[in-house]
Formats: C-alpha cells, structure tokens, sequence
C-alpha cells in the first residue's frame, strides 16, 4: 500500500547535523512525529547526547532540544510501499527533497539511523548532492 510521508522535517538555520531515517513506522505515523514508538530508544539517545533531562516526550518539547542543538531530522522517502514497518518491504519509493534543508540551513553532517537510511540515501542523493552519509546508528 502506497503511504505519503505525513509530517514535516525539523530544521531551522542554525542546523548543523542531519539524521535520516528512511520512513515512519506505523507507530509513528499514528503518533504523527518520528520514532513515535514508545519502545524506540531514539529520543532517549538524543536527549543523552544532548544532556537534556528529562527525556522529552511532546513534539513540541522533542523538535525544541533538537534545534536547540543544531539537529535535524528527516527521513529520505516522501513516499513508498511498505508492509506494517518494515524496511525490507518498500518498494516504489519515491525519495525526499532534502535541497531544501540542506541549503537552508548549515547541516554539514548527515548520519543515516540504519542501513536501509543509507542505501537510500546514497541511491538517490549522493551523486546530485556529493555529500557523504555517515552510517552511523542513532536508535
């Protein structure tokens, strides 16, 4: 089943790193923001990272302690087919615009959260963009 991305990405100037999942789970999508799952380990990560305390758990208060600290955060499909939440599934993807975050603001890093964030990635901006992706896991 084919499903448009349903939020927007956080950003603003002052960001400095870029994290890319590649398309919200289910959870996440209901949730309506990213790693909307309460299980997800992502928001707990960033705010250790960050030495923000407590954990954040509003979109407000969750987009606030990322832009506070240079991050962005989006995910590199605007749409696909995908079963339930899985990754392995999509097909029909259709990617992201992320010219707009990237010269709008001053990322000068990009982390994928996962191997399929960065196989997306270097398949379909890599060669446009000429910006490297670190494979880093963030969740």
């Amino acid at each position: 089943m084919q499903f448009n991305h349903p939020f927007d990405p956080v950003f603003d100037e002052n960001s400095s790193i870029l994290i890319l999942g590649t398309f919200p789970s289910v959870k996440s999508r209901e949730y309506g923001f990213y790693y909307g799952h309460p299980q997800n380990r992502f928001w707990k990560v960033i705010a250790s990272v960050t030495n923000t305390n407590p954990v954040p758990q509003t979109i407000a208060a969750k987009k606030q302690m990322l832009l506070a600290h240079g991050i962005a955060l989006a995910d590199v499909l605007q749409s696909c087919d995908i079963e339930a939440s899985s990754d392995s599934s999509i097909k029909n993807a259709v990617p992201a615009n992320l010219s707009t975050i990237l010269h709008n603001s001053n990322v000068d890093r990009i982390y994928a959260n996962g191997t399929k964030a960065q196989q997306l990635f270097m398949k379909y901006f890599y060669q446009n963009l000429g910006r490297k992706i670190l494979g880093s896991r963030v969740d």
